[in-house]
């Protein structure tokens, strides 16, 4: 035989002390504002950045140039090949 179980009722939320945070006191809010020039844009000052990016450019220059070198001497295999083919 099916026993029946009881159905327990709902437990109700029980009033607990919330805690209450404090609200941060929000800075007001600004429009944008141009900073002050500290170094003119024109300063020819070798700055650790400045480094960083002439190697980089140097690296994308030199891995252009194989890659160039790389176009022409498949380039220059194929016409031979062409030829060859032709002469036959």
């Amino acid at each position: 035989m099916a026993t029946k179980k009881k159905a327990t009722p709902a437990k109700k939320p029980t009033a607990s002390k919330a805690r209450v945070s404090k609200a941060k006191a929000v800075p007001p809010m600004k429009s944008f504002v141009m900073s002050p020039d500290t170094k003119p844009f024109s300063s020819m000052k070798i700055t650790r950045q400045t480094v960083y990016w002439i190697i980089l450019v140097g690296f994308i220059v030199f891995s252009q140039l194989w890659i160039v070198k790389l176009q022409l001497d498949i380039s220059s295999l194929t016409d031979s090949l062409v030829t060859i083919q032709n002469s036959n």
